[in-house]
């Protein structure tokens, strides 16, 4: 096992993964910019160092400085976290490359993992459902109108190196297909370097389900069960629980063995997720593969007992996996919402001073925080500023102590979503387990028009 690593992020993943690595006597080191020298990360962390100015490209994203930093430190492995450089395959080839051992998958996986229509065609070879749609990039605005009538309206217009929702729209007819295809194109280019653009057939009101997976370098790979993710504002997740609410026990086999194929035709290794779109007759369709730990792995965590980050840096420092397929099943019901600095009826972000932060406390009731109760909220990175994750015996139990929960929650000095997710939690089709991914456009939106 490594005895220092540094962790190339920030925030409360980086506070995530230095808790486990003060349980396994491993010492963390931590990266800041000048924004975050006074986060609790950074003073959680064995040693901190300063990289750059706020900027994620002066900062975060600069490999060249945080190369130097984990040979100066004496760190022998890199944990990437989420977000950043997580899914940056030449980070993983310049830390290989250095000496250092990348906590993750091989480069080449990542690289072939973040080309959406390079990926489609890994699945597809490994027998994965995947959506119709093109094989490989549209062209021009022209060439795509007549793929969307190949296809028959609607159809998903994505980025081929998109994620977040970034580059990605749903149309409708020949003229929203036109005007979307040019934007969307010049966004991907600006936020990934890469303007392809593909199409799929849209697979109207879907479940966001996702399938756990880990895999180590000596052939063996179990999957965790699922995640469901389907309540998500602009394409980003906002809810997420394991298990689904719906989700037979013959399709999570069925799924959860897909993702297994897959790592295995892939050569995976470390912790990956494959994320599916499942319609009402409980078809599957891949919709693409997490090269990393995702915001929602404590979910998972809490419904199997185990530690994610931990069995990540196993696999890296060359153990077998001690866990069996069979010996894994699910304790209980747990949920998660991500707590964000943005107002609750524009979903714009609200950086600011935070001047007063109260968390509930009780049973099953966990935090993952990037802040404290003094905290300035800067508007240079993602607005999350927190997690908070319950677990019950049920999932009756498990919304009625995240009701709890979030009721007792108090953020004060910026605005939060907290009233949004008061009123996610509390609806009566979230309460019935009716979580498709349209969920914020039918059931919360019409209330805001309503005021």
């Amino acid at each position: 096992m490594f005895t220092k690593i540094l962790i190339a992020n920030r925030g409360e993943i980086a506070s995530r993964i230095i808790r486990t690595c003060k349980r396994l006597n491993i010492k963390a080191v931590a990266v800041y910019s000048e924004a975050d020298q006074t986060a609790p990360y950074v003073q959680l962390a064995d040693e901190s160092y300063l990289i750059g100015k706020p900027r994620v490209n002066e900062s975060y994203l600069n490999i060249e400085k945080i190369l130097r930093v984990a040979k100066e430190s004496g760190a022998e492995a890199i944990h990437p976290g989420y977000g950043l450089l997580s899914e940056n395959a030449e980070f993983a080839r310049q830390t290989e490359a250095a000496g250092l051992t990348f906590i993750g998958p091989d480069a080449d996986v990542i690289s072939k993992m973040g080309d959406k229509i390079a990926a489609r065609a890994e699945m597809k070879k490994a027998g994965v459902p995947i959506i119709p749609g093109t094989e490989d990039a549209v062209a021009t605005a022209e060439d795509a109108k007549q793929l969307a009538v190949d296809f028959g309206y609607p159809v998903m217009l994505k980025a081929a190196a998109g994620g977040g929702g970034i580059g990605m729209q749903a149309v409708y007819n020949d003229e929203e297909l036109e005007k979307a295809f040019e934007g969307n194109s010049k966004r991907a280019q600006a936020f990934f370097g890469d303007g392809k653009m593909f199409i799929e057939k849209l697979i109207e009101d879907p479940r966001h389900i996702e399938i756990q997976v880990l895999a180590d370098s000596h052939g063996h790979a179990v999957h965790l069960f699922e995640r469901e993710c389907s309540i998500q504002r602009r394409h980003q997740k906002v809810v997420e629980e394991a298990p689904s609410p719906e989700l037979t026990d013959e399709t999570r086999q069925k799924m959860g063995e897909s993702a297994l194929q897959a790592v295995k035709t892939l050569g995976y290794t470390n912790a990956g997720t494959i994320e599916f779109l499942v319609d009402d007759d409980e078809n599957f369709y891949f919709l693409e593969m997490n090269t990393r730990l995702q915001v929602e792995h404590p979910v998972t965590e809490q419904i199997t007992g185990i530690d994610l980050v931990e069995q990540q840096l196993k696999v890296a420092a060359g153990e077998k996996l001690s866990i069996e397929q069979n010996d894994l099943v699910i304790d209980g019901h747990a949920i998660e919402v991500r707590i964000y600095a943005e107002d609750s009826n524009t979903f714009y972000p609200s950086p600011g001073q935070l001047t007063k932060l109260t968390l509930p406390e009780g049973p099953g009731v966990r935090h993952e925080l990037a802040v404290e109760g003094n905290s300035q909220v800067t508007p240079f990175y993602d607005p999350m500023i927190a997690k908070l994750v319950v677990h019950g015996e049920d999932r009756q139990d498990a919304i009625d102590r995240l009701i709890k929960a979030v009721h007792e929650y108090e953020i004060e000095g910026i605005k939060s979503n907290l009233t949004m997710l008061k009123r996610v939690i509390t609806h009566e089709k979230f309460k019935q387990g009716e979580t498709k991914t349209t969920f914020i456009q039918d059931y919360y939106l019409p209330t805001l028009t309503n005021q």
